[in-house]
């Protein structure tokens, strides 16, 4: 039977990984915390429950959180005290910031592909592990993974980025 220190010990040494994985899926650091921390609370009242290995559980808490927090929230107009800065197209350096672009690029994906490549690329986990966090098939997986990819080889504004990095 597990116990509040083996929780503990869990969170501690997880923490870091879990909020990455968080702030991936929501791509903003406030509401990650939040989503870890809800996602936690979740979990620590199923503890007794779960198997030996905690990570799926966990794992299927942050996105099925997410998804429920991303139906919910409302997408309007962030109002702002100044117009964002903009990147001058004739700036290389700035076209080529492809951390930003990916990052961009992941936002636009659908929610569940976002999850399959959050999970298997930047938590680097077996489709068949993906399969088992989001309660779906192999080939689901695999099928949402190649969706995802083929959008993110199409987007716009990664493949002008990738054709001015080469040029320089």
């Amino acid at each position: 039977m597990r116990d509040r220190a083996e929780f503990t010990a869990y969170v501690e040494a997880r923490s870091p990984r879990l909020l990455r994985t968080a702030y991936l899926l929501c791509r903003d650091w406030a509401q990650a915390e939040d989503l870890l921390q809800t996602a936690l609370v979740k979990v620590w009242r199923a503890w007794r429950r779960i198997g030996d290995d905690p990570d799926p559980y966990v794992y299927r808490a942050l996105v099925n959180t997410h998804a429920s927090w991303w139906r919910r929230r409302w997408r309007g107009e962030i109002p702002t005290s100044a117009p964002p800065d903009t990147v001058d197209a004739r700036d290389a350096m700035g076209a080529a910031d492809s951390r930003a672009l990916l990052w961009e690029a992941l936002a636009r994906l659908p929610r569940g592909q976002r999850a399959v490549l959050v999970l298997r690329f930047f938590e680097d986990l077996s489709e068949a592990r993906v399969a088992e966090i989001l309660d779906c098939s192999v080939g689901t997986v695999k099928s949402q993974t190649s969706k995802a990819l083929a959008k993110l080889r199409v987007d716009p504004q990664i493949v002008t980025a990738t054709a001015n990095s080469r040029r320089n």
